[in-house]
């Protein structure tokens, strides 16, 4: 399984550009979450460590390239 780079870049499969800024964990049901903000508005959200590295649904959204919902930027 794909690891997530803390201070990585990543791309959302819609465009966005985002910074991974921490690991945490949810303290109701000890779940991995990824702590990361948009570069363009500084606006910071949370997502479970699962979804982030999970595969972009290509039924839900088949005209999109990208094969994961964050992808690093090299």
């Amino acid at each position: 399984m794909k690891d997530v780079v803390v201070n990585g870049v990543y791309r959302h499969f819609k465009g966005n550009i985002i910074k991974v800024i921490s690991l945490a964990t949810n303290t109701e049901n000890l779940e991995p979450m990824v702590v990361y903000k948009h570069i363009n508005d500084d606006n910071i959200w949370v997502r479970p460590k699962n979804m982030f590295l999970s595969k972009v649904d290509k039924n839900k959204y088949p005209n999109t390239e990208q094969e994961y919902r964050f992808e690093l930027v090299k």
